[in-house]
């Protein structure tokens, strides 16, 4: 009897309540698991625990496509073995030079009622899950998704910190999305989003001790972007495609293709604190492996800016040509010189100002409008992007005139047909060896891996915006703090940071140490610093010469300590030198412990932060034997430069 007792424990184990068999995938280092089972409606569902520990509840899979139902009535024909997924890769630029990704895979192959196939292929690594779905059948006819029954269900306790996502052509000459909301902090699971739209990815996620960031990567021509749903009842949120009107013409905004057919990867990075998560790579280690090479022509960099200060105006020859000195004053490869250039300052003179940049070792990149009837944005040049054979032949233009990037701006959202000219413009670019930034738009997922002449892109409510209102400036010191646990944890992000001089008509309530912290705790392929030429001059000499031997790219990153929407503090390496930054996103002092067992503890560095009435900053050397202990001021920061070969 007792024997027998034994096995029917067993046996129940391995099934759910309808008797339906439970498999389970766990992460290299076993602490992260999955659990795949059909329920006795035959819908696909999944969960995900970390040492016994249940992080999401049951949650949905599925798609439904146009000739049939992938989310019910399934029928389960085979699993098969672990397997396990190794890949070693480089970054041209933003977290980590060196990457590797391990993982143990499995497939579960089904059908629906119509003996269709889909395949449900699953990975987890030690920092997270992603899955993914495949249509592995032959066929011509092209095939729409009209939606996605995957599902993300948290335990109501769960606190989210998430960015809503406008509706579709609403907001200024109706451009939006453009993901460039402040984020939602510490908000319950199940809040109701402010727009139809709903939630950008990444979303983070706070359970217990554990922190969980969902996003998505490998989205190419074949599918829409995705965001998380409006309505989340019960801490379940579902996978949402775009609205109706975030399309090119009449093109699509739903996913169509051919088969066969994968969808893009549903990635939840999954760690027991916050270092595990800013660390992770996960983001880029599921994404499409880069399609060309562009390390011979390409260089990350600085970049000098007139616009985010100085406005329209200053698109003018004399003060481009002032911008291009700062830059080559600065030893910085770059100056963008923004809107309106075609018409206050003209091809010919652009010309002119791209080969007097040549002689200061420095490269032109110029603004375009996306154009296109999703938005009404008056700046011009328009129309010089949105046709392929008009864009190529722009292209080969500025190529000869020896530009070296574009940056396009004000998009119309994240249905397919909108992927498809991101991606459209990057190939292109390539070819005529153009580096790319985006604005007003998307998230990255990834591409900068894909196309790496991708360099930055906006999607994020950035330094401009203080430029513009007093109440931006008031919310910047906690929205700077979420940004590196948000949108800048995976892809590079051009915030356009550091104003030391001040803004007109703002009163910044970031210190100057908090401001030349960005340079460093924010990431862009090309970073767009927003001072000025007048500005940097009235700066001390360590300060200028901080920001002049600041690294074109990062090595490798350390989190610290931190807490979104309060305070962060990253260590980044390049070559023998660490840069630790730090920000105080709050309104009282904050005591900042430097736990660094990457460095010698016998180690000394030179540490940039604010001075007692945080009108000026210092610099002081700081040994790590005697200090480990620094207080930092509201709204303040520092920077810290360590050099390994000299300190051993």
């Amino acid at each position: 009897m007792f024997r027998l007792l034994i096995i029917v424990i067993v046996i129940g184990f391995a099934q759910d309540s309808f008797g339906n068999k439970i498999y389970d995938l766990k992460s290299p280092n076993e602490k992260l698991s999955i659990n795949f089972w059909l329920t006795e409606n035959g819908e696909p569902v999944y969960s995900i625990s970390s040492l016994g520990e249940s992080i999401f509840k049951q949650s949905k899979l599925g798609v439904v496509r146009s000739d049939g139902n992938f989310s019910a009535d399934l029928i389960l024909d085979s699993v098969s073995n672990v397997t396990v997924v190794n890949d070693n890769y480089k970054l041209l630029h933003v977290k980590r030079l060196e990457c590797n990704y391990s993982a143990n895979k499995k497939i579960f192959y089904l059908r629906n009622s119509d003996s269709k196939k889909i395949e449900i292929i699953f990975q987890v690594s030690n920092d997270g899950v992603a899955f993914r779905y495949h249509f592995p059948e032959n066929s011509d006819a092209k095939l729409k998704i009209y939606n996605e029954t995957t599902s993300f269900h948290f335990d109501t306790s769960t606190k989210a910190f998430l960015q809503p996502c406008p509706d579709a052509r609403t907001g200024w000459s109706f451009s939006q999305p453009s993901y460039e909301e402040y984020y939602q902090m510490e908000i319950p699971v199940g809040t109701v989003s402010p727009y139809q739209a709903g939630w950008v990815l990444p979303a983070l996620f706070n359970y217990k001790n554990y922190w969980v960031s969902i996003t998505e990567t490998a989205v190419d021509t074949n599918y829409c972007g995705t965001r998380l749903s409006q309505f989340s009842p019960d801490g379940e949120y579902s996978v949402q495609f775009p609205q109706p009107q975030e399309v090119r013409g009449n093109e699509s905004a739903l996913p169509e293709s051919t088969l066969p057919w994968f969808t893009p990867w549903r990635v939840i990075a999954i760690s027991e604190n916050l270092g595990g998560l800013v660390e992770s790579t996960i983001g880029t280690d599921l994404a499409i492996p880069q399609k060309y090479d562009v390390s011979s022509w390409l260089k990350p960099g600085i970049a000098s800016w007139s616009w985010v200060i100085l406005k329209d105006d200053s698109t003018n020859f004399d003060t481009q040509k002032r911008f291009i000195d700062f830059a080559s004053k600065m030893n910085w490869e770059y100056c963008l010189i923004d809107a309106l250039w075609d018409t206050q300052i003209g091809y010919e003179k652009i010309k002119e100002l791209a080969d007097y940049a040549k002689t200061k070792n420095v490269k032109i990149l110029l603004w375009y409008n996306s154009a296109g009837d999703w938005n009404t944005t008056p700046l011009t040049p328009r129309d010089k992007m949105s046709s392929k054979e008009i864009r190529r032949n722009e292209l080969q233009k500025i190529h000869e005139m020896g530009i070296a990037g574009i940056k396009v701006d004000f998009f119309g959202g994240d249905g397919q047909s909108m992927m498809k000219y991101y991606i459209d413009i990057l190939k292109d670019a390539a070819d005529y060896k153009i580096a790319v930034n985006f604005h007003g738009c998307t998230l990255p997922r990834g591409w900068y891996r894909t196309y790496p002449n991708l360099v930055s892109m906006e999607s994020i409510r950035g330094e401009e915006y203080v430029t513009f209102d007093q109440s931006n400036a008031d919310q910047q010191p906690s929205h700077c703090a979420m940004i590196p646990f948000t949108r800048n944890l995976f892809d590079p992000m051009d915030f356009t940071p550091v104003n030391f001089s001040g803004i007109p008509n703002i009163n910044r309530k970031t210190t100057k140490g908090f401001e030349i912290a960005l340079s460093v705790l924010f990431t862009s392929g090309i970073q767009h610093i927003a001072e000025t030429p007048k500005g940097m001059n009235t700066q001390k000499d360590f300060v200028q010469e901080f920001m002049k031997t600041l690294p074109e790219r990062w090595e490798d990153v350390k989190f610290i300590d931190g807490y979104p929407g309060k305070y962060v503090v990253l260590a980044r390496k390049s070559g023998n030198e660490w840069y630790i930054a730090c920000i105080n996103g709050e309104s009282e002092d904050r005591t900042i412990t430097l736990n660094l067992p990457f460095i010698n503890k016998s180690s000394k560095g030179k540490i940039i932060t604010d001075s007692v009435d945080s009108e000026n900053l210092i610099q002081e050397e700081i040994s790590f034997l005697k200090t480990n202990k620094i207080v930092v001021k509201p709204n303040s920061g520092f920077v810290l430069k360590i050099n390994k070969k000299k300190s051993g």
